[in-house]
């Protein structure tokens, strides 16, 4: 199987990741089977990461790293795209009364200057730095295993509908940058990020045009940068 490897922050590039397809896991429910098979091979710990805020034209992109206790899992952790706002922020509380939690960003200057893909796998890289120890194993939601995680780790594409660990990582990092987008919309009142968190919605390009660009919009997005 083919895998795609990136180098990461310093330059370094995984030993020999893994990419798993949807096809390849049991559809459904996203559930603990691929961490249980890790635990059972000897991991002492597997992580879940997995980022929010590629495709926003303004604010940071934010991507959380998870451990899952396997005898306190939170009923009802789901891909977090297929959950309401209120279900999203019960969750939350719960995978961080029970869970290791990590959360981190790369900044609107770090998109610019490395590109979104890049600094989507940077945010990934200090989330997993921010645990509470390195884990044994990372599941990284997507094709692309970022480069300095310190561990063994898989890249599943659409992995937050599989691994419960990516999930509840997409749990955080949405809920904790849409808090972000909506304390800067009380600084920038008029772009709707209290609605749209910072995503290309027609009131948000039309408001870019009246209001002009703000310091947290992405000039390196051709919206954005056709306005400069």
């Amino acid at each position: 199987m083919t895998s795609t490897r990136i180098e990461g922050s310093e330059g370094h590039v995984p030993s020999n990741p893994v990419v798993l397809s949807a096809a390849e896991i049991l559809p459904g429910m996203p559930d603990y089977s691929v961490e249980r098979t890790l635990l059972a091979s000897g991991a002492r710990e597997v992580a879940g990461v997995d980022e929010a805020g590629r495709g926003p034209l303004a604010g940071p992109v934010t991507a959380a790293a998870v451990v899952l206790d396997a005898s306190a899992l939170p009923s009802g952790i789901n891909d977090s795209k297929k959950l309401a706002p209120k279900a999203r922020v019960r969750l939350l509380e719960e995978i961080k009364a029970s869970a290791k939690v990590s959360v981190a960003h790369a900044s609107v200057e770090e998109i610019d200057r490395l590109n979104i893909l890049r600094a989507s796998l940077l945010a990934m890289e200090r989330a997993v730095a921010g645990l509470r120890g390195t884990p044994c194993h990372v599941l990284v939601d997507g094709k692309v295993v970022p480069g300095c995680l310190g561990c063994e780790a898989t890249a599943l594409v659409k992995g937050d509908a599989w691994s419960l660990s990516i999930a509840a990582a997409s749990i955080m990092a949405k809920v904790t940058r849409d808090r972000i987008m909506e304390d800067l919309a009380r600084e920038y009142p008029g772009y709707g990020w209290e609605r749209n968190a910072g995503y290309p919605t027609k009131a948000h390009r039309e408001a870019l045009a009246d209001l002009g660009v703000t310091p947290h919009h992405r000039r390196s997005f051709k919206t954005v940068r056709e306005l400069l």
